[in-house]
């Protein structure tokens, strides 16, 4: 399916809607003057063949002088010291000459063969050949000369004027896409009565909207801006560049005037097939921001035109895809268009930018500079930093959820402190999520959007109907409405027109949390283009969106929308319900996601949603969810509700659904349907996904690179969720499941060569201490290492400490720095080493204080200590005796950010806790109730959180008979808990221990 052409056109052709005024209107050319086309001139060919004669004597004839009359200058043996002590002569100076007339000769043929390949495939501004400086100049312009009689020259810049200007300037990327192609959006669809005199109606629209274009082509696009090719005026030759850079304001966007043009038919018949090859006298349709200068020219208003040159302007503006019916943007329906926002410079407060992955920063596609291989991640993950980020973030709280409710089995034996470690796909697949995943982008878009509704509603203001979002390289936002809704509240501002709203990433960074609901849940994101990353509102569809190609490629996506919208960060409560796919997806969200096994069971649900949904908005006075959903009357019913049908529905089930989402919109449902061909009934915006990953909607402008979830891929996300289960593979008290992932000798023969000691403040006993300037970083990354024995892959360990992204060459100068910093054992092994995976790992003399934590807890409990008495007592206090504080307690702002990630902050606490608890029922085994207090209170100093310590601390204090003492301690609870009050089942223990705890609470009251 071919990539729609004139997505830029379109608005600019379309005529103004008079509601819509733009807010921007480009300025229109009142004095136009007249062009003349002239033919080729004698003169043109003299320059041509004086152009040939000077290149074949510098390409050809150079060489071939400097062979007969100095022959080879270089020497015929291999070089000794005797040549050091010769007398320079004539005869050696003319060597030593010859030899850099060699050089320079090389270079200036490299020149030449770059500027005639340039002109000859038609790729725009050539490559620059390394030192060439005014060498490459010269040989463009005799290049262009020389070229000129056959029309090719035309894309060859600068002239020669512009030899005292910086090669560089003039040769910015001639490959990058449109910067701006202006978004234009229809009104929204309106409500069918019946779906199919709806479609009849649709296709009664179409054909009149046709035949108008056909015959009313110039009225249409009297607005529509036009440029003619100009002839040669001495040596300067007219390029698209040129014509962008004049009246676009940046050379680069020349790719937008090709596409607007290419292969329509020109006034001599010929067509535009190669942005190089153009001739005098063409005509080129212009960006509808086109403006200035007299070479701009509109047709019904260039009195000084001839009738003649009017009248091939006409007839060019009927050739173009608005003609056609391609760029109509009439108001039926399902007829709403999403497009590129304009890339605007970055502002003058350098703010950071994406973390990326992958190539959106190039977080979908690899973080920039970290193009090199993926050493076996997979890569569509790497290339989804939104949907890595909540499938991440998903992840933890699961592996969370899982380690408190295990806290509620028996103390000393239970399964769950540590989750089980993934090995192979699951395994790569945890790390591509950590290297993938956006975070900040995730927490910076729920702040955008949830502000932007505060700040509206604060205004009195409803949501703007929002049909896509687009998230930029740099990290700006941009919002693309269904219909213009003035000016938007700071510090949003309109961006290319009345239709998008923008905020930079600067000032994203000063929002703070808004205490309001999501207001636009139903965002997904679909692939990126041009460095955006776009997402789709398919809550605001005006209909059904149809998915078409293969069925493995329609799963891949499916799969990547179910996933995202399960777990991502942006929305509040949402049902997802899947039809004919994702059976396995649920423990993604089980609160979320649901299954129905075929169409009519769906149409049913459906029917009845639809229903209440129509009857709830009715009731409370709105005429959409948008209006209500950040009002007082938040409500689940607001809740987006999005079907993704998988399976193609028959033609008539497809018109009972097209009825049935007439209205879906406005009610906040949305369908995405999977066929197999490119025309479903009722469809409002056409997908379609290629085996190349490419996902094409022409009559939406648009052309991604796909964001997809492989079925392997999803399998072993599943896997990874499946195993944070608490009921996982639960082996029960004493199971394997307790067991650490890396065990030390506890004994006093096992002292390590390296020890760091991370609970509490970081320090290190064994090693010297590095360089100033490399110790923070340094001690961040075996940090790292020692957190996670299994293993660390090297790119989520460039990834945990440059964020942003990092080149190959920085990532391995560290590695080689902490490898001599750790230095070898006595054996001579490596103290850092890499395993057949390739993963980073430790040698067993390197070891923590949270290793050894981990190993005298699992002794004390399950190992020598179960079996006596005496030991496991030993071993708990020396256990406690570690804990001095939180994990890192003197961590540095800014680092340690993949802390996030992980659930060690979780884990310490609750095993501290264990260890507090399990030494209190050691000592009041023997009835040492001040041993067991003094136990617990040291547990509390890490975990003062965990209800269980307190619970035991009441009972151990009344142990002691001491009522005032007990009496202080309820006091000091009730007042650490606040106005949330007591938990209900320390309230019940109070009640069975003190009876007269109430009267004290009341009094303080």
């Amino acid at each position: 399916m071919p990539r729609r052409r004139t997505t830029s056109s379109a608005s600019s052709t379309a005529p103004s809607a008079p509601s819509a005024p733009s807010s921007s209107p480009t300025p229109r050319n009142r004095t136009p003057q007249p062009v003349r086309v002239r033919r080729r001139s004698f003169g043109d060919f003299v320059k041509a063949f004086f152009a040939f004669v000077a290149l074949a004597g510098l390409v050809a004839g150079v060489p071939l002088a400097l062979a007969l009359t100095v022959g080879w200058p270089l020497p015929g043996g291999a070089p000794s010291l005797d040549w050091l002590q010769r007398e320079i002569t004539v005869e050696t100076f003319l060597h030593i000459l010859t030899v850099i007339v060699w050089l320079a000769w090389a270079q200036f043929t490299a020149c030449v063969l770059v500027e005639v390949k340039a002109a000859l495939s038609g790729a725009g501004v050539p490559g620059r050949v390394p030192g060439s400086g005014p060498s490459q100049l010269l040989a463009r312009q005799l290049v262009a000369a020389l070229l000129l009689v056959g029309a090719t020259a035309a894309s060859l810049t600068p002239g020669l004027s512009q030899l005292g200007q910086s090669l560089e300037g003039n040769q910015r990327p001639a490959v990058a896409a449109a910067q701006q192609t202006p978004g234009l959006f229809a009104q929204q669809q309106e409500q069918a009565a019946a779906t199919a005199g709806a479609l009849a109606e649709q296709a009664g629209q179409a054909e009149q909207a046709a035949a108008r274009a056909d015959g009313g082509g110039s009225a249409a696009h009297g607005d529509t801006k036009y440029y003619r090719i100009q002839p040669p005026e001495g040596r300067h030759h007219d390029s698209l560049w040129e014509v962008a850079e004049r009246h676009l304001g940046d050379g680069r966007r020349y790719k937008e005037i090709f596409e607007l043009n290419k292969d329509r038919v020109q006034p001599d018949g010929s067509r535009l097939s190669e942005a190089s090859l153009i001739r005098p006298g063409w005509i080129m349709e212009m960006p509808g921001d086109a403006r200035g200068g007299e070479l701009v020219e509109m047709p019904d208003e260039a009195p000084n035109v001839s009738e003649q040159v009017q009248q091939q302007i006409s007839d060019y503006a009927r050739s173009g895809d608005h003609a056609q019916g391609g760029g109509h943007t009439g108001g039926g329906s399902g007829d709403a268009r999403v497009s590129l926002p304009e890339q605007r410079p970055a502002p003058a407060t350098p703010a950071p930018a994406t973390p990326a992955p992958s190539a959106g920063q190039e977080h979908a596609t690899p973080a920039a500079g970290q193009a090199e291989a993926s050493f076996g991640l997979p890569e569509a993950l790497l290339a989804a930093p939104l949907l890595a980020a909540g499938l991440l973030g998903a992840l933890g709280r699961r592996r969370r959820q899982a380690l408190w409710q295990s806290a509620l089995g028996a103390v000393g034996g239970r399964r769950g402190m540590e989750p089980p470690t993934p090995t192979g796909d699951a395994q790569d697949v945890q790390d591509a999520l950590l290297v993938g995943a956006d975070p900040d982008g995730v927490r910076l878009l729920d702040r955008s959007l949830r502000g932007l509704a505060a700040s509206l509603a604060a205004e009195s203001r409803a949501l703007p109907v929002v049909y896509a979002a687009w998230m930029s390289g740099n990290g700006d936002l941009h919002l693309q409405l269904a219909q213009p809704a003035g000016k938007p509240p700071a510090p949003w501002q309109l961006g290319q027109d009345q239709t998008f709203w923008m905020l930079t990433r600067a000032e994203a960074e000063r929002y703070e949390e808004a205490e309001t609901a999501a207001p636009y849940p139903g965002l997904v994101s679909l692939g990126t283009m041009d460095d955006s990353r776009l997402l789709l509102n398919l809550e605001a569809v005006p209909g059904i969106v149809s998915l078409s190609g293969t069925e493995a490629d329609r799963a891949a996506v499916f799969a990547s929308v179910a996933a995202e919208l399960a777990t991502n960060g942006w929305s509040d409560r949402m049902t997802i319900t899947l039809v004919g796919f994702g059976d396995d997806l649920t423990p993604l969200a089980p609160n979320r996601i649901r299954h129905l096994d075929g169409f009519e069971d769906l149409f049913e649900t459906m029917s009845a949603e639809t229903r209440q949904r129509r009857g709830a908005l009715g009731a409370a006075g709105h005429d959409s969810v948008l209006t209500g959903r950040t009002g007082p009357a938040q409500h689940t019913r607001w809740a987006p509700h999005l079907v993704l049908l998988a399976a193609q529905p028959s033609d008539e089930e497809a018109l009972r659904l097209a009825e049935l989402a007439a209205d879906a919109g406005r009610l906040g449902i949305g369908y995405l349907v999977g066929t197999g061909g490119t025309d479903l009934p009722g469809a409002a915006w056409e997908m379609e996904i290629t085996g190349q990953g490419r996902l094409l909607a022409p009559l939406l402008g648009l052309e991604l690179d796909a964001q997809l979830l492989p079925v392997a891929q999803q399998r072993a996300v599943v896997e990874l969720f499946s195993d944070a289960d608490p009921e996982h593979g639960s082996d029960g008290p004493g199971g394997s499941g307790n067991r650490p992932p890396f065990l030390v000798d506890v004994s006093e023969q096992g002292r390590p060569a390296v020890y760091a000691r991370l609970v509490g403040t970081y320090e290190i006993i064994g090693l010297d201490a590095p360089d100033g300037d490399r110790s923070a970083q340094l001690h961040e990354a075996l940090a790292l290492l020692l957190l996670h024995r299994e293993g660390v892959h090297p790119r989520v360990l460039s990834s945990a400490l440059w964020p942003r992204g990092v080149t190959e060459d920085v990532r391995d100068a560290l590695l080689d720095r902490l490898r001599t910093w750790l230095g070898t054992d006595p054996d001579g092994g490596a103290r850092l080493r890499t395993d057949a995976t390739g993963r980073l790992t430790l040698a067993r003399s390197v070891v923590s204080d949270l290793d050894v934590l981990r190993s005298l807890y699992y002794e004390a409990t399950q190992g020598r200590g179960a079996g006596s008495r005496q030991v496991r007592g030993r071993l708990l206090t020396d256990a406690l005796v570690l804990v001095r504080g939180p994990l890192l307690a003197d961590r540095p702002e800014g680092r340690y950010r993949w802390l996030t990630h992980e659930i060690i902050d979780a884990q310490l606490p609750l095993l501290v806790a264990d260890t507090g608890l399990a030494l209190c029922e050691f000592h009041l085994e023997r009835d040492r109730a001040e041993k067991a207090i003094e136990a617990l209170n040291a547990a509390l100093r890490t975990a003062p959180a965990d209800e269980r310590l307190w619970h035991e601390l009441l009972r151990a204090t009344h142990a002691t008979d001491d009522t005032d003492r007990l009496r202080a301690l309820a006091a000091d609870l009730i007042g650490r808990s606040g106005a949330r009050g007591l938990p209900p089942r320390t309230e019940a223990l109070l009640d069975e221990l003190l009876p007269t705890w109430r009267d004290g609470a009341a009094a303080a009251g």
